[in-house]
């Protein structure tokens, strides 16, 4: 436990920087006696700290120290061998922790922190974190559940803390584009959206892979690597990245890339949570011709469609559609057939659809979002076919380190585009698409001795209180049990 005289000390740490943040807003010094052009003083710098230090890691803490203008003191990852070494390069004074929870704990001048881990870890790092009043960047998914989600949404407001969630597509400006185009009406009624993925780009719809506990890497610390979810032998194909189709680290193609895509509706149209949800899944048959389920992990393809209510933005309920596994929706008639629709190759994409037209656009692929807009009466309007990217990520880091000296409900603050207010509810949303696949795959034996899927219908959300409202036990799949030591 943190002793009473290192937490206030650390507190008053940060309330200096807001201050001090404050104070160079009134008064002006010249910066030749700051020490030249783009110095910063040690004492306005942010102390940060990366937890997931490789892969995605490696980059989100880089761009978080906007090119040493802000202090790295801290790196925590579970393997230092492999992407993470990128890290201990870049910033060769911080300290090298395989535990989070001991980072936190005697680092005591820790402001912000990133976390780029597999999804299961997200909740119970940034938790552990934002008790500690430490500002808190964490990479897409927010959480690996909903009820996760939720918890981290309320904490974020109740400690004061800045968050922002790695999804920094929500950051590119061409996105006003889209939301011009939707708050001036052109497209009319608009009541359906279609998203859609290439993903998964990773090995998942079969048995889990077997435990093979001779073949764990000498320096790969498992146990911290499983973290909140059950304690299993080393497991080959899991690390560093095809955990992402196995229910208790990963969240699918939904969690990857679900997002950014559908970050783009969920933003310009205003929505909420969903109303309902439900699904169907790709099969796989067997030699015996019946069809071979593993709830234990993601299908390899999905078809999930939510309901939404009316918002002051769409004025009618909304109809969205998911899609993974490489299936596309059909080419609207108003698109030329020699177009993408959504990215390059129509692999990844948006499509909002109005009573007068729609808009096609896309994220987080190879092509730019260039979104286009195309009216029934021929008329097209287009974004920029390339795009002016100053900053790495559009600035997605560094605004979140810049609201963090600024503080709690400032100007910054509230300029973030996906602070937990906002990518809680939305990540909800997306995890709600999950929540229907896992229900989807419930069996029971019936009357007859006949196994039965039971939870293939359309599921009544009640988003305020998180409940699945008529069938109880599709509720399991809300939140989930943590490992002891990794509880929220």
């Amino acid at each position: 436990m943190k002793q009473p005289k290192k937490e206030s000390s650390g507190k008053s740490r940060r309330e200096f920087i807001k201050n001090a943040a404050i104070a160079s807003s009134i008064f002006i010094v010249p910066r030749h006696v700051l020490g030249g052009v783009g110095f910063t003083a040690p004492s306005d710098q942010l102390n940060l700290a990366a937890i997931g230090a490789g892969g995605k890691g490696s980059s989100d803490i880089m761009n978080a120290s906007v090119n040493g203008r802000e202090r790295v003191i801290a790196l925590c990852d579970v393997d230092f061998s492999g992407s993470a070494k990128r890290s201990v390069e870049n910033f060769p004074k911080a300290k090298l922790y395989a535990d989070y929870r001991e980072m936190l704990d005697k680092e005591k001048d820790i402001d912000a922190v990133t976390i780029s881990t597999p999804d299961h870890v997200h909740g119970p790092a940034a938790s552990m974190a934002m008790q500690k009043g430490i500002h808190v960047y964490v990479q897409k998914p927010m959480t690996h559940n909903i009820k996760e989600a939720r918890m981290l949404t309320e904490m974020a407001r109740k400690q004061k803390v800045v968050t922002q969630m790695g999804n920094q597509g929500g950051s590119n400006e061409l996105l006003n584009m889209v939301q011009k185009w939707v708050d001036s009406g052109k497209l009319g009624k608009i009541s359906k959206v279609q998203v859609w993925t290439n993903r998964p780009v990773w090995p998942q719809g079969f048995a889990f892979p077997q435990p093979e506990p001779s073949k764990k890497p000498n320096d790969l610390n498992w146990d911290l690597w499983l973290g909140p979810a059950p304690e299993i032998p080393f497991t080959p194909n899991l690390h560093p990245f095809n955990w992402r189709g196995w229910w208790n680290y990963g969240t699918g193609a939904l969690g990857d890339v679900g997002c950014h895509l559908i970050d783009i509706p969920f933003r310009t149209l205003g929505l909420h949570y969903p109303k309902s949800a439900e699904c169907s899944v790709g099969t796989v048959f067997t030699r015996m011709w019946t069809p071979d389920y593993h709830p234990e992990g993601c299908p390899a393809s999905s078809f999930i469609t939510l309901h939404f209510a009316a918002t002051d933005k769409s004025k009618s309920p909304i109809e969205m559609t998911w899609s993974d596994g490489g299936i596309r929706p059909s080419h609207p008639d108003i698109i030329p057939a020699d177009h993408d629709i959504g990215g390059k190759d129509s692999a990844n994409g948006v499509l909002i659809i109005g009573e007068k037209g729609i808009i096609s656009t896309n994220i987080n692929d190879s092509s730019p979002l260039m979104p286009k807009l195309y009216m029934n009466d021929g008329t097209t309007e287009f974004g920029p076919e390339t795009e002016e990217n100053i900053e790495p990520e559009y600035g997605h880091q560094r605004k979140w380190v810049d609201a963090c000296k600024a503080g709690f409900g400032s100007a910054e603050h509230k300029g973030l585009t996906s602070s937990f207010d906002y990518a809680g509810p939305m990540t909800e949303t997306v995890l709600m698409g999950n929540l229907a696949i896992r229900s989807y795959m419930l069996r029971r034996e019936n009357s007859k001795g006949q196994m039965e899927f039971y939870g293939r219908k359309k599921l009544l959300w009640d988003g305020d209180n998180m409940l699945i409202t008529n069938l109880e036990e599709a509720n399991q799949f809300v939140g989930r049990e943590h490992r002891k030591g990794f509880e929220m």
